[in-house]
Order: C-alpha cells, then structure tokens, then sequence
C-alpha cells in the first residue's frame, strides 16, 4: 500500500497545490470557474474523444459490467435514500445525500489519476461508468427532484433530462468519438496530435481546478457529510466489489478498474446540482470536502488491493 500510495501522492498535491491557490486568492472563484471550463469542455473532452475513437462500439459494451456497477451503485443509493427518510429528509435532500453516497470524482480524478496508474486501457472501462454515472444516476436525480416538486412525471422532465445529456461534453465527446471509430477512418495525424496535446492538459488541469474548487468549500456540521463519505469511499467501492467478483462476474482487470473508480471521493458536479436546485449545497459542499481529504489514504488502500486481482 505504501507504494500505491507514493504513486498517488503526486496526485493529491497538484489538488492540495490548486486548494492552496484558491485558499490564498491566487486563484479567485471566477478564475477556477474558468480553468473548469476549459477542463471540462476542451481537455477532457480531447482526451475521452481520442480514446473513443480508437474503440469500437461492441468493445465497450459489456453486460455483466454493466449488471455489477448498477447493482453495487443502486444499492448504496437506496441505502442513502433509506437513511435520510429514515432521518426526516425530504425527497429533494434525500435525492442528493444519495448522489454524494454514489457518484464519485470519476471525470476529473479518475481518468487522469487511473489511466497513469492502471495504464490506458483503464480508460475503456472508466468511459463506460462514466456514461452509467451520467446517463442513469445523473437524470435519476434531476426526475427525482423535479418530479417532487411538480408532484408527477411529465414530459417537460424527460426534455430537461434529455437536453442535459446532449449538452454535457463528456457524453457529446464519447459518442463522437464512438461514431468516428465506426467509420473505421483513422485519425488524421494532425487530428490525433491536436487531441493528444489537448487531452494532456486533462490531467494536471482536472486536478488543479478540483483543489481550487475545494477551497470555497465549508466542512461545518459534518457528521451527515462524514456518513456519506463512508458511504462513497468504502461502501460504494465494498458493494461494487460484491457486483464484479460474486454476483455477476467480471473479467479480473475490468473489475479491478470499476472498484477503483467507485473508491473516488464525492462527485464535484453534484455540488453543481445542488446548488442549481437550492437543495442541501452546504451539505454537498462538506461531503465533497471530507470525501476528498480522506480518500488520500482510502483510495490508495482499495487501488492496492484491487491490484492483486490481476
């Protein structure tokens, strides 16, 4: 472990090296804003693109992977959902404590941090979580939390979920790079090098703006962010493991990166939802807070382990 540890450790600093720029005003709120916007719309997306457009279709596609993640993340999710009802929650907080419990960093730490230490064909398998995360948890919460206000599903909820997907870059980048690989054309050489050289901007850029972000975030009244932290970094990854290795199993590699990446801290982009609802933000911001602090120790811990899978 202590290995996997120093391995990981570059990674925690560059985001320890953006939360102390943003701590100290280096980098102000609107200026992390910005360089965000440019991981997340041009780096990133480069980077998910050149991968896709090197797989096909029926190579990502993979039943029982998909079967393991869903059971594994589904069932975190409902146990969230059950504690907060339990506690008096209502269906809009108990919607997004679920989320926190369930969806983790995969986008900015994942592919970066996985694909150097798993090697690149971790990306295959982190692109496929990623559009499950995106396409199946993120419009679960939006129907969840608009259908409660509304009272009833309607087909106004279905376009908002809808638009929302085609305008999210990650899942724009995936399917064209998807529909590139089908034309069965190569990469032009200047097209592979430009998405190479953006794409390498993804990794250092993710994780500096995740630190950045992180110093505007509060960890007051953590007692509920420390329960759905324990939820994301050893329950999600404890129940994922249960889906790949026992219930449906999953080629030992593939498993390995999907436990890896269930072991992530807290999903930014579930303080974005937060917010953008009025529901529980301060809430999501100190689980965001404490989920990424501890995994330092705990995603090193589940890296090492899931290692010895293949």
């Amino acid at each position: 472990m202590i290995e996997i540890f120093l391995e990981t450790l570059p990674f925690f600093a560059i985001i320890a090296l953006g939360y102390g720029a943003g701590k100290t005003k280096f980098f102000c709120e609107e200026a992390t804003s910005y360089i965000t916007k440019f991981v997340f719309y041009f780096a990133l997306s480069a980077m998910l693109f050149r991968f896709a457009a090197n797989l096909s279709f029926a190579e990502l596609i993979d039943g029982h992977f998909i079967a393991a993640y869903l059971w594994g993340t589904a069932f975190v999710y409902g146990l969230a959902m059950a504690v907060s009802f339990y506690l008096g929650r209502s269906v809009e907080e108990a919607a997004i404590e679920a989320q926190c419990a369930a969806i983790g960093n995969v986008g900015f730490l994942g592919i970066p941090m996985l694909a150097l230490l798993m090697g690149e064909e971790a990306v295959k398998s982190i692109m496929l979580l990623l559009a499950i995360d995106l396409i199946v948890f993120g419009s679960l919460v939006v129907i969840l939390i608009t259908g409660a206000r509304d009272g009833r599903m309607s087909i106004g909820i279905l376009k908002t979920v809808g638009l929302g997907l085609l305008k999210n870059p990650m899942i724009v980048s995936i399917v064209l790079g998807l529909l590139w690989s089908a034309s069965r054309v190569p990469l032009p050489g200047p097209v592979n090098e430009f998405v190479s050289i953006l794409g390498a901007a993804a990794t250092p850029g993710a994780l500096f703006a995740i630190g950045a972000s992180l110093a505007s975030k509060s960890a007051e009244r953590i007692i509920v962010p420390s329960w759905l932290s324990f939820c994301k970094l050893v329950l999600h990854p404890l129940f994922v493991a249960v889906g790949a290795l026992i219930l449906f199993p999953v080629d030992p590699y593939p498993a390995a990166v999907m436990i890896a990446a269930a072991s992530l801290p807290v999903a930014g982009n579930v303080y974005i939802l937060a917010q953008h609802y009025g529901v529980a933000p301060h809430r999501v911001s100190a689980s965001i807070l404490v989920s990424t602090a501890v995994s330092i120790v705990t995603v090193s811990a589940v890296i090492a382990w899931v290692t010895k899978l293949y």
